[in-house]
């Protein structure tokens, strides 16, 4: 039933989300408690009757921590990537790796502009 609402009000909604969830992760942990959830729902007008949000918890909760991650929310919901999706990732990432001389997790301007040319 999330799934269907989801896919039909669109990637805004699903970015605003994660965005949202990031905000309210307020120790920066990854993970959102039931209650965190269940407004995050309400704010994005997702609301879905409590037998049903039961349901969707225990689904999400398969750690039964009472926490859920962004992750497996987005897992559960969208499902795993396609390989055309998967298969960009890699490529992205492997260009990214060779950007990154110092294998710090950032690339300046200065590394990007010795291996790019736009003459």
């Amino acid at each position: 039933m999330l799934r269907e609402t989801l896919s039909k009000r669109g990637v805004r909604v699903i970015t605003g989300l994660g965005k949202y969830f990031r905000c309210i992760d307020k120790n920066r942990n990854g993970f959102l408690s039931q209650a965190d959830f269940k407004e995050a729902l309400k704010v994005f007008h997702l609301g879905i009757p409590e037998g049903d949000f039961e349901s969707l918890w225990l689904i999400l909760d398969d750690s039964k921590s009472d926490m859920v991650d962004y992750g497996e929310f987005t897992r559960a919901v969208f499902g795993e990537m396609n390989e055309y999706r998967k298969a960009f990732v890699r490529k992205v990432s492997f260009a990214y790796m060779k950007l990154d001389f110092n294998k710090t997790g950032s690339v300046p301007m200065v590394d990007i502009r010795k291996c790019y040319c736009a003459k």
